[in-house]
């Protein structure tokens, strides 16, 4: 390390940040009466020189060091006093990662040292614990984001057009026997020419990553000789996560997104601004706690204990205009820096909580909405959390659109054979207005999905009724216990071909019914391959083949006829309208732009729908009486019980069945007016003349 000089540097922008000289640190803290900053070898083992921060502008305190550059390991320390039932709990001695690090080095290695208190003293946490913690913190990096990005661009996929497919960076990829064995799990071989094959083979146009912020592995996770998975234990906002890139994971990350946006594939990540990894009261020192606790946390009344509306020990203070800023910053950065397309909100109700509770015209809101950098990428909430009246789904404003778990428990109990679920599902199959069509909202704020990342797989969904979580160590308490699954009679694998066919029917007759629904269909990473977790319906530690997708027993017919139902769905705007479909009369043909029929084509009666065994439903889709009136007609059937005589609707002179899900590999079939429909199927038609082809 050559000569280093300090002086006051800037108290913008926040972070470490190149300039022409050297390198500009801003640091938030309301709170503390001092402020340091560490310097580190490159191994991150040595403190190579260590500087006050002399001067502060408001809360920012911020420092200029000449004689450094990008590549330079750090770390911040923080003074003030240790006064937990205040809501302090500044502790010097503890090393923290910078807020704003672009990029982290080393993985925390646990240790007591780490915590702000001692550990086994009778005062608990109003202890206060003297050892350095700095062997064991990852240090925060000065990075140079710069990237060649030549005439890369967004694709910006209209919603309507959307297909999302929920993918794990690492588990898409461990397993795949084409990628070559030193690019599996990273985010190189998310973008590998064989990964972008089979994205656009499978017609989804948006992929969605689940968390690749900065995170570490919990310590009782790691006591047991498990990973923290899915990585939704956020430590570094603005940071790639290591484990999935070689010696520059930004620079691996910008490359996977320009591969990707150069094959029209839209890249938009899982982000969690909700709560920390630092926990509750008991958890370590690693960062926001040390820095100023009483600023970047909600905390009950003020003082000791922590909200924590997220379920994890903390709760984000987004109330607080530093903590906002952080979030929004880091947002734009990923736009501006990565050139993400969208941010789907891990527990997004946590961040529209107001001290009145959750707003949708709240300040986290607000400030995403008005922000020019954000006005054209995807918004998508996870519409709950463990707070009071933390369940908002449709409450969210324009242009946010939601992961619908209506949507999911509605079609699993129909094709289930759950009594009397007709009109449910028809809400669900038509954008579930009940819940979306306000406030001048798309049928496309829908993001309708049959799994997730959290829960059954579409294989484990027709193979166990009972969750199997006894791998991640919690005696099978973990996981949802109501899943609305359907084992077919066996519970697990079965040898038999019988329970096989009817098996692989369910996962069709969901698919079909995911991509033929209005609103967004997301589908998650392996189903279309059969991907089992072998019932584990809670897999975020299993960072092993339980996740992993095995590509060389994959289920090609499957991805196959999902490879149609996308297809179908971009061929036939009436599929994928804005507009929700309210049966009203369109004036170009006075019809209704949808028509509800039973088997035998007549309308049903309100005690049709009321009947619990009314199980084959029709519908007659045109565009929307309101939209544009493209000359684009569907009749779909959803039969979730026996088979039964169907007459076709008199409104077309002949229809074509173009889908059946009992022949998945029948591509259209000219229909008299009166046919069988088998037990559990669903069917397209579209009108037929005889004297010319569509």
């Amino acid at each position: 390390m050559g000569t280093i000089s300090a002086s006051a540097g800037r108290p913008w922008p926040m972070g470490a940040n190149l300039t022409d000289e050297g390198v500009n640190f801003a640091v938030f803290s309301a709170h503390a009466t001092a402020m340091e900053l560490c310097l580190y070898s490159d191994d991150g083992r040595r403190e190579l020189a260590r500087f006050g921060f002399a001067e502060r502008s408001g809360d920012i305190w911020h420092l200029h060091l000449t004689g450094i550059t990008a590549g330079q390991l750090y770390g911040l320390r923080a003074h003030g006093p240790y006064a937990p039932d205040e809501g302090h709990r500044f502790n010097p001695h503890k090393l923290l990662i910078d807020p704003y690090a672009k990029g982290l080095a080393g993985r925390l290695r646990w240790s007591d040292a780490v915590m702000g208190y001692k550990i086994g003293s009778p005062r608990g946490d109003g202890s206060f614990d003297p050892r350095d913690s700095a062997f064991a913190v990852p240090k925060s990096v000065v990075v140079d984001p710069g990237f060649h990005w030549g005439n890369d661009h967004p694709p910006l996929v209209p919603m309507c057009d959307t297909v999302i497919y929920e993918a794990h960076v690492k588990a898409l990829t461990m397993r795949h026997p084409e990628i070559p064995p030193q690019l599996r799990g990273s985010y190189s071989a998310l973008a590998h020419p064989v990964m972008i094959d089979h994205f656009k083979r499978l017609g989804v146009t948006t992929v969605e990553l689940l968390p690749v912020q900065a995170f570490f592995d919990d310590r009782f996770l790691v006591a047991k000789g498990l990973r923290n998975h899915w990585g939704y234990q956020t430590m570094g906002f603005l940071a790639p996560e290591p484990r999935y890139g070689g010696g520059n994971p930004l620079r691996e990350l910008q490359a996977a997104v320009k591969a990707l946006h150069a094959a029209g594939l839209e890249v938009v990540l899982d982000v969690v601004y909700n709560h920390s990894g630092e926990g509750d009261a008991w958890g370590p020192t690693l960062s926001f706690r040390g820095l100023d606790n009483q600023s970047y946390y909600r905390l009950v009344h003020g003082g000791r204990h922590y909200a924590n509306d997220a379920g994890t020990g903390n709760t984000f203070n987004l109330t607080h205009p530093a903590v906002l800023r952080l979030v929004m910053d880091s947002l734009r950065y990923w736009v501006q820096e990565v050139h993400i397309d969208g941010f789907r909100f891990d527990l997004a109700s946590v961040l529209g909580r107001e001290a009145h509770g959750f707003d949708p015209q709240g300040g986290f809101f607000d400030a995403i909405r008005q922000d020019p950098v954000l006005a054209h990428v995807k918004l998508i909430a996870e519409p709950w959390d463990i707070g009071p009246g933390g369940y908002q789904l449709g409450s969210y404003p324009p242009p946010f659109s939601e992961w619908n778990d209506k949507y999911r428990d509605g079609v699993r109990r129909f094709w289930r054979n759950d009594a009397g679920m007709a009109p449910e599902f028809s809400r669900r199959l038509l954008g579930s207005a009940d819940k979306f069509d306000h406030s001048r909202r798309p049928a496309t704020a829908s993001v309708n999905f049959i799994t997730s990342h959290d829960g059954f797989t579409l294989e484990d969904l027709v193979t166990y009724s009972v969750k199997r979580n006894l791998a991640n160590g919690e005696d099978n308490r973990d996981g949802h216990d109501d899943n609305h699954a359907d084992n077919m009679g066996v519970e697990g694998p079965s040898p038999d071909p019988e329970v096989r066919v009817v098996r692989d029917l369910r996962k069709r007759n969901l698919l079909a019914t995911l991509m033929l629904s209005q609103g967004t269909p997301m589908l998650l990473a392996g189903d279309e391959v059969g991907h089992t977790q072998g019932g584990n319906n809670n897999a975020y530690a299993q960072d092993n083949d339980v996740t992993r997708i095995d590509w060389g027993l994959s289920d090609r017919a499957l991805a196959n006829f999902v490879a149609r139902l996308t297809a179908l769905r971009r061929a036939h705007p009436v599929l994928r309208q804005r507009r929700f479909l309210h049966s009203k009369p369109r004036a170009s043909d006075g019809l209704p732009d949808v028509i509800w029929r039973r088997a035998d084509a007549a309308i049903p009666t309100p005690s049709d729908w009321h009947d619990p065994d009314f199980r084959c439903i029709g519908l007659e889709l045109r565009m929307a009486a309101e939209g544009a009136d493209l000359p684009d007609t569907l009749y779909l059937v959803f039969n979730g019980g026996a088979a039964v005589s169907l007459r076709l609707p008199e409104t077309a002179a002949q229809w074509r069945l173009i889908l059946d899900t009992t022949r998945p590999a029948l591509t259209q079939e000219v229909c008299g007016a009166r046919l069988t429909i088998p037990a559990q199927a669903v069917y397209v038609f579209e009108p037929f003349s005889s004297g010319a082809e569509k």
